[in-house]
């Protein structure tokens, strides 16, 4: 059964709006309804100030799209903006219910408490750590790829999050192909290469697919593929961050109990502009900043061994000894990372004895050992209770 539009909306028709005044299509409340390979995707527009009380209404919405003939997915985002999907008109209101006492959040097992407070960890996971950029084009994902595998060759389970959904680079960089099964329909197995665990929204829609989503939608993908995905027991999980500082950076950052960020940076003063912003962007949600590494560092001449600063050198290694955050390393302009990447053989793995997977494999030992730092920091900082 082919899935459309019109389906969608009808069965959306079902579902009763806020205090139960009408249904949510009527009252204007959903969004553009977006499908791709059987997964449905769109947003319910509330009043910002009852939006936590507003869950039940996005889950039921979640149900009884899924309950669709067809239909693989769902993914259902709230949506507080006042202009567009009929919101402009309030929507009738009553008063709120009485808030329940607060669960105890969960944290990952061993994650510092002072950098998750308030942010539900992973179950299996014991850390999580994005790798960042402040824009775009300077290798982030490439580094974070080679870091995963630097990961794993120095004998730790390992996983990657794409979490770049309008750009998803892992089934190229890793060469996977096809679409995740499920566990009971409702969680998704990870793909797997070279011994890494991989969820990425390229294993999920089309190559030539345009994910045109707003900012609630993006979160709500990530979320998804963060917590419905069937990790098992992993020593940590490499998010790999959109570029930029965006909102849905910002959110990522907030809401997940991340043990730290790594910062990818080329050596010129414009690029180290834009990786100062994602440094502070981290600083201001609390999050360890685990180093930084200098992309495309510098240039051996293959013919005459001759090196050339092409980008510049040691602006990332400066910037990071002005903030005091460790410098993780330099990795060479090489072609040869660039095709075995294209070629979804990262060099890690392509050419283990290389001078560039020894380069990624001691940035990973460095950041692992930056990890351990900051838990026995956090575990430091926590006082005890002596009864005498």
């Amino acid at each position: 059964m082919s899935v459309t539009k019109e389906i969608v909306t009808e069965r959306l028709k079902t579902v009763n709006g806020p205090d139960f005044t009408g249904n949510i299509v009527d009252l204007g409340m959903v969004s553009e309804i977006f499908i791709a390979d059987s997964k449905v995707f769109f947003s319910i527009t509330v009043p910002a100030a009852r939006a936590q009380e507003m869950e039940p209404l996005r889950a039921a919405a979640e149900r009884v799209v899924k309950a669709i003939p067809g239909v693989a997915g769902a993914v259902v985002a709230l949506t507080a903006e006042k202009k567009g999907g009929g919101m402009e008109a309030p929507v009738p209101t009553r008063p709120a219910p009485r808030p329940a006492p607060p669960a105890a959040p969960r944290s990952a097992p061993h994650a510092p408490a002072s950098h998750s407070q308030g942010k539900r960890g992973v179950p299996g996971i014991e850390a999580i750590i994005a790798v960042a950029s402040g824009k775009g084009g300077v290798g982030k994902s490439t580094t974070a790829v080679n870091l995963a595998l630097g990961l794993a060759a120095n004998g730790l389970r390992v996983g990657v999050l794409d979490a770049d959904i309008y750009g998803p680079s892992m089934p190229k960089l890793l060469d996977i192909h096809g679409r995740p099964q499920t566990v009971d329909g409702k969680i998704l197995k990870p793909m797997e290469n070279y011994g890494l665990k991989v969820m990425s929204m390229g294993f999920l829609v089309d190559e030539e697919t345009p994910m045109i989503w707003r900012g609630p939608m993006v979160m709500s993908a990530l979320t998804q593929m963060l917590r419905e995905v069937e990790w098992g027991r992993l020593d940590v999980l490499v998010v790999d961050m959109p570029p930029g500082t965006g909102d849905a950076q910002l959110t990522m950052a907030q809401q997940v109990p991340l043990a730290g960020a790594v910062i990818v940076s080329t050596p010129q003063d414009l690029a180290l502009i834009d990786a100062r912003k994602g440094l502070n962007m981290f600083k201001k949600v609390d999050v360890p900043l685990l180093g930084i590494v200098e992309n495309m560092s510098y240039f051996i001449a293959p013919d005459t061994g001759k090196r050339y600063d092409i980008f510049g050198h040691g602006g990332a290694r400066r910037e990071a000894e002005r903030l005091g955050v460790t410098f993780l390393g330099e990795v060479p302009l090489e072609m040869g990372i660039r095709e075995s990447s294209d070629a979804g053989a990262p060099v890690v793995v392509s050419k283990p004895d290389g001078a560039a997977a020894k380069t990624y494999r001691d940035i990973a030992a460095k950041v692992w050992d930056r990890v351990n730092e900051e838990r026995g920091a956090a575990e430091a900082a926590v006082p005890s209770i002596v009864f005498e």
